[in-house]
């Protein structure tokens, strides 16, 4: 039988994953609100790492997700 509701520890993984991935997102927006006018190079490597970081966080908080239970079904139209 399957529990209703996760483990408490899988909850916890999930709780520290939304939470990194919520640092992340907050990262690229501050990155933002200092771009220059006119990006120079290391802007353009600073933003793409900066949203690998975010992509591997929300991968990371799906996975946990999954993990405690909190599958969805796809939302992509056909």
């Amino acid at each position: 039988m399957t529990d209703l509701y996760p483990a408490a520890d899988e909850r916890e993984l999930l709780r520290r994953a939304a939470s990194a991935h919520t640092t992340a997102a907050a990262d690229v927006e501050a990155f933002l609100r200092r771009l220059p006018e006119v990006p120079d190079p290391a802007d353009i490597t600073e933003y793409a790492d900066l949203l690998s970081r975010e992509e591997r966080a929300r991968a990371d908080r799906q996975a946990a997700a999954d993990a405690a239970g909190l599958r969805l079904p796809s939302v992509e139209s056909e």
